[in-house]
């Protein structure tokens, strides 16, 4: 039976700040953290440790700079395991707040301590929901005080004035009398005010070989709802495509065709979404992830001899272009950034229309947004052009628009821009590389080489025989042809040319999948504590961001 045997949690110096053990007699963390030190960066997060006694299969993820590990000695299902340590990272979060530090942990061991217990009962998962374990973690002053003395110990016994590093205070759960009878929501929620956000983030991932045609191209989303709605509602999301799809059969075939590679909280019903491409739920309370997703953007029929126009069917909202080996040495580059035409772009406009769907009260504006214009914004806009690390330095760089620096320490051009530069535009940047000095350089200086527009020569002479000088000079060679040099000096600096560049940015009112929000109901029949009179505020945001995500080789 898959079990989890002990959470270990560690802060950014790799000190224990917290032991619990569910069950058995797993390793400890003095012995396990060596171990698991030992591997090289990236750290897998399933390691197999033979050195113990028995083999130990050591979990581990990282979440805020803080390390939790979980060993287990057993036959025991590893996504388990590894949802598990998500779970109490999210759920620890909940409680203390956001980012999750150490010092929280280590000033609330109280609260913490019903946590993790509440989770699982002898190793056996009971309840991950942090937005339902509210209902049975004790909050508040005087907890700890409250939770020794029931169970016989004063609260002013030694065990308060503990400094350990670590607590292993083990409890048994203290359900309410009347849980919620969902699992992922807590019971009596009540506001004052009654809201429904939904937020569709985005992350690009394109790659463009040299030339122009799309390597890759793909869209990681991820629907963040946040319900502050009393009672329990039962909501119906409606979700469209914008046209992509075509072809694939009725709506739900179309958004599986888009969304591909789906996943869902458990308040989804699946049944639901299989039939009708609807996602019907009862949100737990508070912010959430709805959904998460992946979008092929060549699509699943993408011919093998994709070109550059097809990369223009991506519909990005902005490209970037790199030539090498600029100038009469071949030591120049030039990066250009612009942004599609006006066709395009009309395109681009059909998500920021979807922000004035129909979700709002009757009468009303239809959504909320902070958009003051009805068109898709640039929040910021990078390129970093990654340099070899043979090159000294990156000199004269001489950006159209923006500003533009060389960080030696990590060997790469960054070039910054503002929407406000970029425009409706395009931008250039034109930087020079210089390379190490070689021996051939040494050598040309030293016998008929061009220096700072000079030709230096040495000659041999004999005091005693001045002629002698004269006729080195009347019969030496002509220094070598300029035409020549450079054929040279373009061969080297070609290997100190940049071989990529990446774009960052963030725009709001835009997805690369096309996907938008149609409406957002709330089922009054199914609803309970929720009156017919009460309509709740709706609000969708839509924002794509690339981190460092469209590559283009060169």
């Amino acid at each position: 039976m898959s079990v989890i045997e002990a959470l270990y949690i560690f802060d950014e110096h790799n000190s224990l700040i917290l032991d619990h053990v569910y069950t058995g007699r797993p390793a400890p963390p003095s012995t396990v953290l060596p171990l698991y030190l030992q591997h090289a960066v990236p750290r897998p997060s399933l390691i197999y440790l033979p050195s113990t006694t028995p083999s130990t299969l050591l979990y581990s993820i990282t979440q805020d700079n803080l390390l939790f590990l979980s060993p287990c000695a057993s036959d025991t299902e590893p996504l388990l395991v590894l949802e598990f340590l998500h779970k109490a990272a999210d759920a620890l979060e909940e409680f203390l707040g956001s980012p999750l530090l150490a010092a929280k942990i280590t000033a609330s061991y109280d609260v913490v301590a019903q946590v993790v217990a509440e989770m699982a009962d002898a190793g056996v998962v009971c309840q991950t929901e942090a937005n339902a374990l509210r209902d049975v973690v004790e909050t508040g002053p005087g907890v700890l005080k409250n939770l020794l003395g029931g169970v016989g110990i004063s609260g002013s016994s030694p065990a308060l004035q503990s400094g350990g590093s670590s607590l292993t205070l083990q409890r048994q759960p203290a359900m309410s009398a009347h849980g919620s009878a969902v699992p992922w929501r807590r019971s009596n929620v009540r506001h004052t005010s009654n809201e429904l956000y939904v937020d569709i983030v985005e992350t690009l991932s394109v790659t463009m070989a040299p030339s122009g045609r799309p390597l890759s191209a793909f869209a990681y989303g991820s629907i963040a709802f946040t319900s502050k709605v009393s009672g329990v509602p039962d909501l119906l999301l409606n979700l469209s495509t914008d046209g992509k799809g075509a072809g694939m059969g009725n709506r739900g075939d179309k958004l599986r065709a888009v969304m591909e590679h789906a996943v869902f909280h458990p308040c989804v019903r699946l049944a639901k979404w299989k039939s009708d491409g609807i996602l019907s739920f009862i949100p737990p309370d508070g912010r959430f992830a709805l959904c998460g997703y992946e979008t092929d953007l060549l699509g699943p029929n993408a011919p093998l001899t994709t070109n550059a126009t097809t990369a223009n069917n991506l519909d990005l909202p902005a490209n970037i272009e790199v030539t090498t080996g600029l100038g009469n040495t071949g030591s120049d580059f030039e990066v250009r950034i612009r942004q599609p035409t006006s066709s395009s772009t009309s395109a681009r406009s059909a998500a920021a229309a979807s922000l004035r769907s129909n979700l709002g009260r009757p009468g009303g504006p239809r959504l909320n947004s902070n958009h003051d214009s009805k068109t898709p914004a640039f929040e910021f806009l990078t390129v970093h052009i990654p340099i070899p690390t043979t090159a000294r330095n990156v000199s004269e760089l001489r950006p159209s628009k923006g500003e533009a620096q060389w960080t030696p320490a990590e060997s790469t051009v960054e070039w910054k821009l503002t929407a406000k530069e970029l425009g409706t535009g395009s931008a250039t940047l034109r930087c020079t590389v210089r390379g190490q000095p070689s021996d051939d350089d040494d050598e040309a200086v030293g016998s008929g080489a061009v220096l700072n527009g000079m030709t230096t020569t040495t000659y041999d002479y004999d005091d005693e025989n001045p002629a002698t000088y004269q006729a080195q000079h009347e019969t030496s060679p002509p220094p070598p042809a300029a035409t020549t040099s450079d054929e040279r000096k373009v061969e080297k600096n070609r290997d100190l040319m940049p071989t990529s560049a990446t774009l960052s940015f963030g725009i709001k009112g835009w997805l690369a999948s096309g996907l938008k929000v149609e409406s957002l109901l709330v089922d009054t029949k199914k609803s309970r504590g929720l009156g017919p009179e009460v309509k709740p505020y709706k609000g969708v945001k839509y924002f794509t961001v690339s981190r460092r995500g469209i590559e283009v080789r060169c």
